[in-house]
């Protein structure tokens, strides 16, 4: 057998988990009233020193929780699963939707009434002086056109923090905070405070030395309560434990830490204190095998069962903290995410191969957790060892939809393209989703933007018009295109503007996250901003990058693959037939409001003309299309309060649903998504930021696929106005036909060096595909083949049609069910229905 199987997690491991599934995330305004009161009283100080002081109010005043039967503690709410409030950063939305948080259709929250008061008096203070709107006054009336025309959007860094960095987790488990304030007393004693520049590098200094003081006092408050803890506890075992943790918080991460119980401890501190510090999003832990290892196999006393109940622990406190967001970025973000990614595997910087005893450990902790959070991955390489694949791949057959998987091969020289050293580039690490980037030396705004590719060909095939108004260029009125070049002509202008427009308004956000709220925490952490004296926000880090994401790839390619072959090609229509379909919907509904009734619709043709074919083929034993066409007629059809009249271009949506697409290795094809793809890729990499350093492009969607679908019209692959976009550079749903290795070998056609930011790929099995050993090698060998290909990265769902429809009905029945949704997984119930039927139609792939 070359499956192996998993253990069973421990007792404490699943009643920790289970606290974590029956959890009902809500808001908490502790932290909130906290910022407010230290930003009253700090008004005449810089910057940076602001910061520093809300981070020691936190530190010090903030509550100490110690969970129920937990080993590894630290937690930002009183309350499991659940949330507090940064109000520095935006705060309209909260108190608009404090209503309708516990109700809404992605991620609902519940919020006291006393809640809700602490909220609105503290947001009193804040009206004015918010990031939101200190980037909002910057932006230019052109960029905010763009933006609300839908075809790009910057909010998930204007209305929270950026997040998105790996911090150097090594450097603490090595010298610890106190080391830290000695490194930067020790810069800050060279200053020459008569030269101008120094005196903001004093201020920053000054802000690292009282944040990390304060961070040492927090790890004391936490073995001052397991203590507490201790002596009312009764249960000896318990009591034991509770003690234990208390001379751990009472070393790390005070001090390096000396065997890898305080490792697991110190790091957890390490990461925990980054949310404390800022509400933003995927802080990522990094290469957690490689820099944990020493510590595991250097330690004489620690089991093997032991370590992997205290890793299990690791990975149930990753979904333990939660994150709110408005109602409509929610439905982009849907299933309470952090996107907090760890991986295993790879290389050294040497170029052999990483993977070592903590990579199966956590292989095993993924099995043994199953929750959604931590998004984790593995890294594969030529010279990785067979039994690493295999068993991620026995992992990834559980159904958890992970670890997700990227290519060395790739991603490595990709890197070095944007001028990081091939030693260094061997050492990358995942943040986020998955985006690549050099781990404690990174500041790489990833998910910078999510730019809409299909929008913007909508905008093309019209002149540069949406909703009446011109808000791109003029490229010419695609009725006068003489050949496919003039509309890629037009395409590739109105892309270079927005584009052009996106940039604009990330650098904005940007200046505004420097100006108003650089983060003393976090820099101190990311090589070198101690040795430039400049936070991360700043310019500090060593690579300054701005990941701006792209979707609707697919729908873009197959659209002008459509157009390439139906109007200049083969000439079964007119560009002025097809515009005039596609401005009418091919005669389905225009309101936003009826577009859920448009596959019902479909449906219900599809019904009918079923019933006629059956009707015809008793009567004469024939079919004819044009008896087909004449019993159908023009007849309306009504489902429910949805009718449509679709006769007059059923027709051409008929020639453009059954042309070729995206996703079953046709190479003219793939060749419009590609070129789709590069476009943007180019234009992108193009453009500086605001900390110095280069954009780099990437397409991944989150789920905003569904979200921002509804922004984008009919297209001319026949999909309906309103309806979800293919998600990251996976083919639309349901068009891979011709299986997964073909629908993989279109994937890796695409320029993925090109896109350093990361792409992402999804595919679905159906679980008996996956079955037995022979499955598995299966499995393993299309792996390999799209990777040897010079694909990025892939993931994938192992669950059938059948259980997701079920699990639809019968939610409670299916609380555990985790899937993959983009670059990161959910419990599938918690997620909106448009989501989750996302996710069913995405083809079921067998061998």
């Amino acid at each position: 057998m070359i499956a192996k199987g998993f253990t069973n997690p421990t007792p404490r491991i699943e009643k920790l988990k289970r606290s974590i599934v029956e959890a009902r995330p809500q808001v908490e305004s502790e932290r909130a009233v906290l910022v407010t009161e230290v930003y009253k009283e700090t008004e005449d100080l810089p910057s940076v020193l602001r910061r520093a002081k809300v981070n020691e109010r936190l530190y010090n005043d903030m509550h100490v929780t110690i969970r129920d039967d937990e080993l590894i503690v630290g937690s930002l709410t009183k309350s499991i699963r659940s949330t507090e409030i940064a109000p520095e950063f935006s705060v309209d939305w909260i108190e608009e939707e404090f209503d309708t948080m516990a109700t809404r259709i992605a991620d609902p929250f519940d919020i006291s009434e006393e809640t809700k008061t602490n909220l609105h008096n503290a947001f009193e203070y804040w009206r004015g002086k918010t990031v939101f709107e200190f980037a909002d006054a910057m932006m230019s009336d052109a960029t905010k056109a763009a933006i609300d025309s839908k075809v790009f959007t910057v909010g998930n860094y204007q209305t929270g923090g950026v997040g998105h960095s790996i911090i150097d987790y090594e450097k603490v488990l090595k010298i610890g905070f106190s080391g830290i304030i000695k490194q930067t007393i020790e810069a800050m004693e060279k200053l020459d405070l008569s030269q101008t520049e120094n005196i903001s590098k004093q201020h920053f200094y000054e802000s690292i030395i009282i944040t990390f003081t304060a961070g040492i006092n927090h790890a004391h408050r936490y073995a001052d309560e397991a203590e507490r803890l201790a002596a009312l506890e009764t249960d000896k075992t318990r009591k034991a434990e509770l003690l234990q943790i208390a001379a751990n918080c009472r070393r790390v991460p005070e001090f390096g830490a000396r065997n890898f119980y305080e490792a697991c401890q110190s790091f957890w501190f390490t990461h925990h204190l980054l949310r404390v510090e800022s509400n933003g999003h995927s802080y990522s832990a990094g290469r957690f095998d490689q820099f944990m290892y020493p510590y595991y196999v250097n330690d004489e006393t620690i089991t093997e069962e032991f370590a992997q109940e205290l890793i299990d622990n690791i990975w149930v406190k990753f979904n333990d903290c939660n994150k709110i967001r408005d109602a409509v970025t929610a439905q982009a973000f849907a299933g309470y995410q952090l996107f907090e990614h760890i991986g295993v595997g790879g290389q050294t910087d040497e170029g052999l191969d990483a993977t070592n005893e903590l990579s199966y450990l956590c292989l095993n902790a993924q099995a043994h957790v199953a929750l959604p959070s931590p998004s984790f991955g593995i890294r594969y390489w030529n010279g990785a060892p067979d039994e690493f694949l295999l068993r991620a791949c026995e992992v990834v057959r559980l159904g958890y939809g992970m670890p997700a998987m990227f290519n060395d091969e790739v991603i490595i020289p990709t890197l070095i393209s944007k001028g990081i050293p091939l030693k260094k580039a061997r050492t990358y690490a995942i943040e986020g989703c998955v985006e690549p980037i050099i781990a404690g030396e990174t500041d790489g705004w990833t998910d910078a933007a999510s730019f809409n590719l299909a929008k913007v060909l909508e905008i093309a095939l019209h002149n540069g018009m949406c909703d009446g108004k011109q808000i791109g260029p003029v490229t010419g009125d695609p009725r006068t295109f003489q050949t496919m070049e003039d509309l890629y002509e037009a395409f590739d202008k109105q892309v270079d503007y927005f584009v052009k427009c996106m940039v604009e308004a990330d650098n904005c956000v940007d200046l505004a996250h420097g100006i108003k709220n650089p983060m003393p925490y976090q820099s101190a952490l990311i090589s070198d901003c101690i040795g430039r004296g400049l936070p991360v926000q700043n310019g500090g880090a060593n690579y300054n990058f701005s990941g701006p994401q792209a979707f609707g790839v697919a729908d873009t390619g197959d659209s002008l693959y459509a157009i390439k072959k139906n109007v200049f090609e083969d000439k079964t229509m007119t560009m002025d037939q097809l515009l005039d379909a596609l401005d009418h919907n091919f005669g389905y509904s225009l309101a936003k409001e009826d577009a859920q009734c448009q596959n019902t619709n479909e449906e219900a043709m599809e019904q009918k003309v079923y019933e006629t074919v059956k009707r015809i083929l008793a009567s004469n034993g024939s079919i004819n299309i044009a008896d087909i066409k004449n019993q159908i007629g023009t007849e309306t059809i009504d489902s429910g309060d949805c009718p449509v009249e679709i006769e007059k271009y059923a027709e051409i949506r008929r020639i453009l649903q059954n042309t070729d697409s995206y996703g079953n290795d046709i190479d003219v094809v793939d060749f419009c998504a590609k070129r789709a793809a590069r476009i943007y890729c180019d234009h992108v990499a193009s453009h500086t930021n605001a900390r110095g350093g280069q954009f780099r492009a990437g397409i991944y969607p989150v789920s905003a696929n569904v979200l921002y679908g509804k922004d984008v019209l009919a297209q001319a692959d026949g999909r309906l106005a309103y309806t979800p976009l293919a998600d990251g550079v996976s083919p639309r749903a349901g068009e891979d036909t011709h299986g997964p290795t073909a629908a993989a070998n279109s994937v890796a056609k695409l320029d993925h060096h090109l896109a350093s930011n990361g792409t992402l790929y999804n595919q679905k099995f159906l679980p008996a595909a996956l079955e037995g050993d022979t499955g598995l090698q299966n499995f393993a060998a299309m792996i390999r083949s799209y990777f040897e290909h010079k694909g990025m990265h892939v993931q994938f769902n192992v669950v059938d049609r059948k259980t997701l429809l079920d699990a639809q009905k019968n939610p409670d029945d299916y609380r555990d069910l985790v899937v993959r949704v983009a670059g990161y997984s959910a419990h599938f119930t918690v997620l909106a229905k448009e989501v989750q039927d996302n996710i069913i139609d995405r083809t079921e792939q067998v061998f």
